[in-house]
């Protein structure tokens, strides 16, 4: 009797979009031709983009890689004995040993790659559960305790601790709580939300049940961004296949304890991931920031106390809850714990999803693992962080990823966006770009950001013109600290970071001296 093989083919979005359901219906229809036994998985995307669609072939040795495979590529595939992990021109070795993926640290994205996303048996079998079912045999102040010992903090911006936010609801007294997952990902060069919601759901929902356990919360909703529509898919037919395992509902998992959860779409704006204008938009209302205080945790969704964290936050939790805060904390330096998926995006030549602890450099991120530049020109300059993140030049690109030293350089980790821009890059065209996206995207409420982002264009179309430059460099030092510490939010407060960070370190593009451009 033949042996059942099993081929997996990614039905991440990458993939999609390169050909991956064309691939996988041709393998299917190329091994019945041929009288073999197969076992088709849709897994997700490894995270190495530039091999996509990759194709993955279970053998003794383990499971050896193909890619990128193109539909007219599987006839040849079978014809050199793929079905057996034999070499072909496309073959890449024995997947795990593969030095992109060998050299990384996945916590969060352990399971990427390996499991049918929507299945619950697939997700058990590679330590589901289990932080949820430690969890229900814990007191909601010692599952707190666990988190802030942890040392997690958001994957965001603010890098703010998980675990105070937690705390914060916990003691906040109220006949409804409420969880909210941010995955309005909209940040340039970023998709690790969209891996994790397309590639482990399962793992956001555990972390969201355990988190509305920690503090009382009943109900939780996941913020989806609208050009998302394959993740919000994925969530909702594992929502309901939690819901009918008993992992959601009244009682999970028999416990007597409530936890629900729903996907609602976003609204399409980028500044619907600053939480508050989020809230806004859940509730049904303009996305338009709110003053705070009230914080959110105490103020939030319909009034009532408020967790939101957004997607590799909830997404760590079980991991911390199945192994301990200590085996978490291991991981990373001084006070950023645990690890962060970079994402690779620009001008590289290996772009995809590197999941390290904190304190690698970014020169090891882009080279070791990214490859350099796609062009095979010089890097130029780094943005890290999204769209609002500081351009980071090459003196910098030793320093350790690490939250706080970021800070103190004027850079942000953020999402772990990193973008790369070859030596054809116009930085000052990238600094107007910044000025000119917070306009477009600026909710409107508060002067600073609704209209200095507006005069930010101005100013630099007059500096890049020459018109009279040291005073237009000081006008626009002066508008970026206005900026800075005047905006509502952070839409404002950090359009200034890729706009400063250009000016200090390339002023040459804006056709200044660099005595001109440190005028103060």
């Amino acid at each position: 009797m033949n042996r059942v093989v099993s081929i997996y083919v990614p039905r991440d979005s990458a993939a999609l979009a390169l050909g991956a359901d064309e691939v996988a219906k041709r393998i299917v229809e190329e091994a019945a031709s041929r009288g073999l036994s197969i076992k088709l998985v849709r897994n997700s995307s490894r995270g190495m983009h530039w091999l996509e669609p990759f194709v993955e072939v279970d053998t003794a040795l383990g499971r050896i890689g193909y890619g990128p495979v193109a539909e007219a590529d599987v006839a040849s595939l079978f014809d050199a004995g793929f079905d057996k992990g034999q070499l072909h021109a496309l073959s890449q070795g024995i997947v795990e040993e593969m030095p992109y993926l060998a050299r990384q640290e996945r916590l969060s994205f352990k399971r990427a790659g390996l499991i049918d996303p929507v299945s619950l048996a697939d997700y058990e079998n590679h330590g589901g559960w289990a932080g949820l079912r430690r969890a229900l045999t814990m007191t909601p102040e010692a599952m707190v305790q666990e988190v802030l010992d942890s040392g997690l903090r958001g994957r965001g911006g603010a890098a703010f601790p998980t675990g105070i936010k937690w705390k914060t609801v916990l003691n906040t007294h109220a006949d409804q709580k409420y969880i909210v997952c941010n995955a309005d990902e909209g940040d340039s060069g970023t998709f690790s939300d969209r891996m994790t919601m397309e590639g482990d759901p399962y793992q956001l929902i555990e972390g969201m049940t355990i988190a509305g356990l920690a503090v009382g919360a009943t109900q939780g909703y996941i913020y989806v961004r609208s050009e998302y529509p394959h993740a919000i898919a994925t969530l909702n037919e594992a929502i309901s296949k939690a819901v009918d395992a008993s992992y959601l509902g009244d009682s999970v998992l028999g416990s007597g304890k409530a936890f629900h959860l729903e996907v609602r779409k976003a609204a399409g704006s980028y500044v619907c991931g600053e939480e508050t204008a989020l809230l806004e938009s859940l509730e049904g209302k303009r996305g338009i920031v709110r003053a705070k205080p009230p914080l959110p945790a105490i103020e939030g969704l319909f009034g009532k106390p408020t967790v939101i964290n957004n997607v590799v936050s909830l997404g760590s939790v079980p991991e911390i809850f199945a192994k301990g805060a200590a085996h978490y904390a291991n991981f990373g330096m001084s006070r950023s714990r645990g690890t962060l998926p970079f994402q690779l995006a620009g001008n590289i030549r290996f772009g995809g999803l590197v999941e390290k602890a904190f304190g690698l450099t970014l020169r090891e991120l882009v080279f070791d693992f990214g490859g350099g530049t796609r062009s095979g020109r010089p890097v130029k300059a780094i943005q890290v962080g999204g769209p609002l993140g500081a351009y980071i030049p090459e003196s910098q690109w030793d320093v350790p990823l690490d939250y706080e030293q970021y800070a103190a350089m004027g850079g942000v980790l953020g999402h772990g966006g990193v973008v790369v821009h070859d030596d054809t890059a116009n930085l000052a065209s990238l600094a107007r770009y910044a000025m000119e996206f917070c306009a477009l995207e600026s909710c409107g409420k508060c002067t600073p950001c609704r209209i200095g982002s507006t005069r930010g264009v101005e100013v630099i179309d007059r500096l890049t013109a020459g018109q009279k430059p040291e005073q237009q460099v000081v006008l626009l030092r002066d508008l970026c600290d206005t900026m800075l510490n005047g905006s509502l939010c952070a839409m404002g407060g950090m359009t200034p970071y890729p706009v400063l960070s250009a000016l200090n370190h390339y002023p040459q593009d804006f056709g200044v001296a660099e005595k001109a451009a440190a005028a103060q």
